[in-house]
């Protein structure tokens, strides 16, 4: 583990609107807490990282991995109808990549789902049901390593 590592936070907000899935080697992953669309987010463990360039060439390279891997598994896992990733960080600067599954029907399609809708507490059960699958789908990608702090 390196220093930038040791320092990692998780910025307070994401902390508050997310569970801790586990880890990628380099980003955390998150799961949104509105169950209005499946999404999830990834966070570099790098301390002070508010900007994709202020990762190495080779975390960069790491990050897009993680997030086509993220991204195929939750098409497939959510049969998704579109995938949208962004990385926008206006109200929460840690670099943080979004990956919200879409479709035709959801209370947003088809633009951004930002400021749309309240957020919509998903289930004990619903929260589980996901992550077990996810946990089964992601188990030996990109040495993924489970860590859940779900209800």
């Amino acid at each position: 583990m390196d220093e930038l590592e040791l320092e990692f936070k998780l910025h307070p907000q994401l902390k508050a609107d997310t569970w801790v899935i586990g880890d990628f080697p380099l980003c955390r992953l998150l799961m949104m807490k509105d169950a209005n669309y499946p999404w999830f987010i990834l966070v570099p463990r790098r301390a002070g990282v508010t900007e994709i360039y202020h990762l190495s060439a080779k975390e960069r390279a790491q990050m897009i991995e993680e997030s086509a891997e993220l991204s195929e598994t939750l098409a497939d896992l959510f049969m998704a109808r579109k995938m949208n990733v962004a990385a926008l960080g206006n109200m929460v600067p840690q670099l943080h990549l979004h990956h919200i599954v879409r479709y035709e029907d959801d209370v947003a399609w088809p633009g951004p789902v930002w400021g749309v809708a309240e957020a919509k507490p998903y289930s004990d059960e619903q929260v589980t049901s996901i992550f077990k699958k996810l946990d089964v789908l992601l188990e030996g990608e990109l040495d993924f390593i489970l860590e859940i702090d779900a209800p």
